[in-house]
């Protein structure tokens, strides 16, 4: 397949840079406009609009000019019709689409798909042999996909024999297949892809050895587009103005963090000592309890209104002065952790050890005792009964980060503790209680009297930063020594640069770096100034932020190994490649089949792969969007106290994983008998014997949780925080399990009110909604999936009946006719539509790899991954082996 880029009407060789010119001193830049030739669609251009920012000039001194690649997305042009000889129909008999295929369109199809009426918008009266064009190529795809699906004819319809439906399929296969071979693609647009916020995030990452746990450069880019839930397609990654300008505010930050330390400073010790304040509501409270003598912690961190929930230093607010590890050491001890009231009173186990846990916290982010973006932990404890004790603790802080501590299994909401305990302790205590303490209100009165459960702190000492080895990783990462050399820059930049662009710099990109040092130098500051607004150039490149794919030279279309070592890295494990891919592409071995298997599998059993399986995830089945719709705190408070939305997604994680290591069939995301869970997990689902946070594989002897459907992570995203919704579950299915998104809802069509959702009459509601002609042909296929997950709530609980009262009914049957009764016949339904699911699969793997659309010309590699899939074994590290081995991966 070959691709043209074009600027202004004339044509550039194939995988040639297309540029534009930005000056950096005000930021003027000239969007690129392409051609579009592609099925009448409209082309849609990376834009960077005219928007002058002298902060620019600033922040790189004599920087005045920068290359911007400016690329329009990639569609494929397909503007020519489809050349087919006499010769080229010899293994397609042309006959029998008049004798055979053309009347059994008129008699099952036609009905719904002619003249007077176009379900789904489609058409197959017109349909003629041999297929003209690529509009009448889509046409037979979507007849031969629908009649082996069995959802064409509509299961009440009159349907064919057996005979006649086979001799249909078994012709039209030969000819859909038969015009895929035939198309003559012309030119289209390269795919110039910037890099995705997630991939830049862990390039910048690993590009300068940086600990990120308390710094993200992409915090203030704007929120990155979605197709079809994939972050890294190439069309919608546009580049506006203001993006362009967060790249240059990232580019300070990360150079400045990165070697903006040159000496080692010494490490000095801060002992925090009472009296502590914590919170406006209760520093008042805790001078009259005990003379704010210690921090108190009482609630759980997730708790919405945050009473104690975080133990702040505010006498350190200001943070530590330097990025760096930190000795952290608390006194500590646990207080009145087997209290003598009732759960109804204060709702702490007795029997749980207390957990203390530190985190960071940074006053730019706000209040120090609420909680922040950037909570890594830094150290968790259990701690003794036995009086207060020392808990020490190595960790990294950045700048201007303070620590922080929680209570972890505290109470999830204390306030209602106060007056229920001070009511009880007034009752059995008064006359012991000073008259002046007798009138204190409750939450004083309780603090000081009541003995609820709580943590105390009593000292906290900082000591850093510590270093075991100087100069730092990222100086190190950046200057490939020690000591800085005002000589050895444009070495400097020439060894960055190439890692940077994940392929050799060329000359003309050096020297133009150079420019910048020099011009900066120039104005008096200092050679390391210089190299660091060099570095600051090299970070707003388009060759670092655009993903360029050019053609092999002599290759016969494949892209370069330098292009492939990117596409690879960037598939496997969301960032730049490494030095072993680096070498093998300097070499020109990697496109060999053999090398590329062997470094699929090397990347695959590294760590780093684990960023492949949160990223699928996140686009296949909408993983990120777990922590949308919170649920209602009271109806499901365990979702907040045990922290269930972190072990959802950790589970739905190790399974994926664990599929990927044991190269498990692709059909055990349905079917499979085992799941990995901890104690909180396991309690929702009614799992006995597994304690304590730690996850662990588990055999899960109830056939309702088997697969992917049967985790809480899938059932609470496919819920609205209150309550279930069969349809958002069914759509859910539909789009992300079969790959066969409905089309959307008619304007005219009213939605249904989400406030009835869960009610008893909902089965009725949508049986009336779908009485509305233009809504039945698509509720009918997303109702019945969408009920036979009707017995999960919310989060992922089992339930026999609504809240509200009814029993639930999660039968239904499928547009090919497959009848069940709950989710385990469901289940089998699906799992006997394997060939379905493996399509959807594939088809997002593929569009993931690429970081483009899947177009339906794709579709005969797609049939080729599945193929030697059949071939080769099922498993998902297989499929995942061809996704990275076809030939669609290793072209543009």
């Amino acid at each position: 397949m070959k691709y043209v880029e074009r600027e202004s009407g004339v044509t550039n060789p194939v995988g040639a840079p297309l540029a534009a010119t930005a000056e950096v001193s005000g930021i003027q830049a000239t969007p690129l406009q392409f051609e579009a030739r592609a099925s009448g669609r409209s082309p849609s251009a990376h834009k960077v609009s005219s928007n002058g920012r002298s902060e620019i000039a600033r922040s790189l001194g004599g920087f005045q000019k920068a290359s911007l690649f400016l690329a329009g997305s990639v569609a494929l042009a397909l503007s020519s019709p489809l050349q087919s000889s006499s010769n080229d129909l010899n293994h397609v008999d042309a006959s029998i689409f008049d004798s055979k295929v053309r009347p059994f369109l008129d008699e099952y199809c036609v009905k719904c798909h002619g003249d007077e009426k176009q379900k789904g918008d489609r058409r197959f009266d017109t349909l003629a042999y041999p297929i003209a064009d690529d509009d009448s190529l889509i046409d037979f795809q979507d007849v031969l996909d629908l009649l082996n699906l069995g959802e064409m004819p509509p299961e009440e319809e009159e349907q064919p024999s057996n005979a006649e439906r086979q001799e249909v399929v078994n012709w039209l296969t030969g000819a859909v297949e038969h015009a895929y071979e035939a198309r003559e693609e012309v030119a289209g647009e390269t795919v110039l892809r910037r890099l995705s916020h997630r991939e830049y995030f862990n390039t910048v990452r690993d590009l300068f050895q940086i600990d990120m746990s308390m710094f993200d450069p992409t915090e203030t880019f704007p929120s990155e587009r979605m197709y079809e839930h994939l972050d890294n397609e190439g069309e919608t990654l546009v580049t506006s103005g203001y993006l362009l300008d967060q790249y240059i505010d990232a580019a300070d930050k990360i150079v400045d963090k990165a070697i903006g330390l040159v000496e080692k400073p010494e490490p000095q010790t801060w002992r925090l000592t009472a009296p502590f304040l914590q919170q406006s509501e209760l520093d008042k409270r805790h001078m009259i309890a005990h003379g704010q003598s210690h921090i108190n912690i009482y609630e759980d961190p997730n708790s919405s209104l945050n009473f104690g929930s975080y133990g702040p230093l505010i006498q350190f607010e200001e943070g530590v002065p330097y990025n760096g590890y930190y000795e952290i050491k608390v006194l500590a001890e646990a207080r009145n952790r087997k209290h003598r009231y009732e759960p109804s009173v204060v709702p702490n186990d007795p029997n749980e050890p207390m957990i203390m846990r530190i985190v960071p916290g940074h006053r730019r982010f706000g209040r120090l005792h609420l909680p922040q973006p950037y909570e890594p932990d830094l150290g968790t404890f259990e701690l003794s009964d036995d009086g207060p004790q020392w808990y020490t603790v190595r960790s990294w802080l950045d700048e201007g980060f303070s620590p922080r501590f929680n209570y972890m299994n505290g109470a999830f909401n204390i306030r209602p503790v106060y007056a229920k305990t001070a009511k009880i302790v007034h009752k059995e205590i008064d006359h012991q209680i000073p008259e002046e303490d007798r009138k204190l209100e409750d939450k004083a009165f309780s603090i000081k009297y009541a003995k609820i459960p709580h943590i105390r702190i009593y000292e906290v000492q900082i000591t850093g930063p510590l270093f075991d080895d100087w100069p730092s990783p990222s100086w190190r990462a950046v200057m490939g020594g020690e000591k800085f050399d005002p000589r050895k820059v444009r070495k400097i930049l020439k060894q960055f640069a190439d890692r940077a662009y994940r392929r050799p710099a060329r000359k003309p990109e050096i020297d133009r770096l150079m420019a910048v040092v020099s011009s900066r130098v120039s104005k008096g500051r200092s050679p390391l100034d210089g190299l660091r607004a060099g570095l600051k150039a090299i970070l707003i490149s388009p060759a670092f932020l655009y993903l360029d794919e050019p053609v092999a030279p002599g290759g016969e279309g494949r892209l370069t190994d330098y292009a492939l070592a990117s596409r690879l890295s960037y598939f496997l494990w969301g960032t730049m490649p490494d030095q072993t891919l680096f070498d093998l592409a300097r070499k020109k071995q990697l496109h060999k089949k053999s090398v590329l298997n062997e470094q699929i599998l090397r990347m695959l059993a590294d760590d780093r792969s684990d960023h492949f399986v949160s990223g699928f995830l996140d686009s296949w089945l909408t993983l990120r969007n777990i922590g949308e719709a919170p649920p209602d705190p009271k109806r499901f408070e365990v979702y907040y106290t045990e922290d269930l939305e972190k072990a959802m997604r950790e589970e739905t994680e190790r399974f994926t994983r664990n599929a990927l290591d044991q190269n498990e069939k692709l059909v055990r995301f349905l079917d499979a008998d085992y799941s990995f869970v901890n104690e909180p997990l396991a309690e929702l689902y009614g799992i006995d014997g597994v304690e304590g946070p730690e996850f662990r594989k588990v055999a899960l002897n109830d056939p309702r949780r088997g697969g992917v459907l049967g985790q809480a992570s899938i059932l609470k995203i496919t819920a609205n925080g209150f309550d279930t919704s069969p349809v958002v579950r069914g759509v859910w299915l539909l789009e992300n399990l079969l790959g066969t998104p409905p089309s959307p809802p008619p304007p005219d069509v009213e939605p249904l009110d989400p406030d009835i959702r869960g009610a008893k009459t909902i089965r009725e509601q949508l049986t009336k909604h779908r009485d509305v002609a233009t809504c039945y042909e698509c509720h009918r296929k997303i109702d019945p999936l969408g009920f036979a997950l009707e017995n999960f709530d919310a989060i992922g609980q089992w339930r026999d009946e609504y809240e509200e009262g009814g029993v639930i009914d999660a039968s239904g049957s499928l547009p090919n006719g497959s009848h069940f009764q709950d989710i385990t016949g469901f289940r089998q339904a699906l799992i006997e539509r394997e060939g379905e699911f493996a399509m959807a699969v594939t088809r997002k793997m593929l569009a993931y790899a690429l970081g483009r659309k899947i177009e339906f010309s794709d579709r005969p590699q797609i049939n080729a991954i599945l193929e030697a899939l059949e071939s080769e074994g099922t498993g998902f590290r297989d499929l995942v082996r061809h996704v990275a081995l076809s030939d669609a991966f290793a072209r543009p």
